[in-house]
């Protein structure tokens, strides 16, 4: 939609406000409302704001930054406030200088597509979000499964069901192609997937699917959570991440030979840059302590650096698709990741691959979960970092994370992380009060 159009929209629909949206290095989604007759300001000179204010931005005398709105996001939001219509358009962020602000995820992504495109690529990912939906009292959540459903289950008309059509029927208005919603494979566990784009646009998706989510929620009075493992002993919440690359002109898939009907040299290469590179990655597609506590053996997450033709006890799994819809499937992201930081690293490392032709390892199509360590060894498979501490000890020292992430997100993701570790080190919870109390 073009600038012109945009305003077209405002003044036919009534749009009064228009919130400007941008995510921190967290992953958070931040928002600066403004009237909608601000927009063309916003447009040609950027809304000022507070950088300082923001965790992991800038220091107080360089607090100065601006918005600057992309048209490509604008999408009317499909509630109202008080009866009143808004819409929301997701922004760039420049410093004052009007240089854009290397700390900005978005902005790092971006970078790593032009990389992408230099190379004659164009990268495409398929997130598939997970996520729990809880009872709410008093306005917080209560941690009780709200249905015993498993995988694919068709349940009685509930709540949660009537909550997944809406989520589908707001994200289509707002532009967001849903391609299946379904119950997962724990009780109260809900996927929503969409349809493939660039790797832009699908960060971008990703973080309006939580917003309408968590929206939605709400108004149910019930509580959407992406945290990664809420429960003890059951399956937490993933964000498996399909990814191909498109030729340059969005007409050929780069993964796919046409001679041999099958997996081309690019996509190996790319995936064995992600095979070099998984273990310093993971930081960032599983960036908080409890991330760790879904990747454990038992519950079909994918603890195991290797790969397979379909074998879903691999890290990463190429479906059997073929021709323009061959892709690897990258299993070990939680939707507690910032999704534009994920798919910059995952790029970045797939990227390296293609250019040092790094080889992957044989595709290893045995259950590995049914694997003994001894025979792991054979095969050369590694485990990804069992905690947020060991994650970042790998990322730390890896230059390709650094230079895909740029030194200011880089130094200031593992500031923020160790300071967390620490705090959950030095917490003392119930299972230790429960587990030590007769000492």
């Amino acid at each position: 939609m073009g600038i012109d159009e945009i305003f077209e929209v405002i003044e036919r629909e009534k749009i009064k406000f228009i919130r400007l949206q941008f995510t921190d290095i967290n992953g958070i989604l931040k928002n600066v409302e403004i009237p909608s007759n601000d927009l063309k300001r916003a447009f040609e000179r950027g809304i000022m704001f507070d950088g300082s204010s923001i965790e992991g931005f800038v220091r107080i005398n360089e607090s100065d930054m601006y918005l600057k709105p992309d048209p490509a996001t604008f999408a009317i939001l499909p509630w109202t406030l008080e009866g009143q219509k808004s819409a929301r358009i997701i922004c760039d962020v420049y410093k004052y200088d009007g240089t854009p602000f290397e700390g900005d995820p978005r902005f790092r992504l971006r970078k790593v597509m032009e990389e992408a495109k230099e190379l004659g690529f164009v990268p495409h990912t398929g997130p598939e979000v997970e996520f729990f939906l809880l009872p709410r009292k008093d306005n917080k959540p209560v941690f009780e499964f709200l249905d015993e459903g498993g995988y694919f289950d068709l349940l009685p008309v509930d709540i949660a069901e009537h909550l997944r059509s809406e989520v589908a029927v707001m994200l289509e208005e707002m532009g967001i192609d849903v391609e299946a919603t379904h119950h997962e494979v724990a009780p109260s566990q809900h996927e929503v997937d969409f349809r493939y784009s660039n790797a832009l646009s699908s960060a971008d998706a990703v973080q309006t699917v939580k917003l309408v989510i968590k929206t939605l929620a709400v108004k149910n009075n019930l509580y959407a959570t992406f945290m990664p493992k809420p429960f003890f002993g059951i399956n937490g919440s993933g964000m498996h991440v399909h990814m191909s690359l498109l030729t340059s002109d969005l007409s050929e898939n780069a993964f796919y030979d046409k001679e041999k009907d099958d997996i081309s040299d690019i996509m190996r290469y790319f995936i064995g840059g992600l095979i070099k590179f998984a273990r310093p990655i993971t930081a960032i597609t599983n960036p908080t302590v409890n991330s760790y506590k879904r990747l454990v053996p038992g519950y079909e997450a994918p603890v195991n650096v290797a790969w397979s033709l379909a074998n879903r006890s691999a890290l990463i799994r190429v479906p059997m698709a073929r021709k323009m819809g061959t892709r690897l499937e990258y299993r070990a992201p939680d939707p507690s990741c910032n999704p534009y930081l994920a798919f910059t690293v995952l790029i970045k490392a797939g990227l390296i691959g293609i250019k040092e032709k790094i080889e992957p390892p044989m595709p290893v199509e045995e259950n590995i979960y049914h694997m003994k360590e001894e025979e792991k060894g054979i095969f050369g498979i590694k485990l990804l970092p069992e905690n947020l501490s060991e994650a970042i000890n790998e990322m730390e020292g890896c230059e390709i994370i650094k230079e895909a992430l740029g030194e200011h997100i880089f130094s200031k993701f593992i500031k923020m992380k160790r300071k967390e570790w620490r705090e959950y080190s030095t917490f003392v919870s119930e299972w230790e009060r429960r587990k030590y109390e007769i000492i």
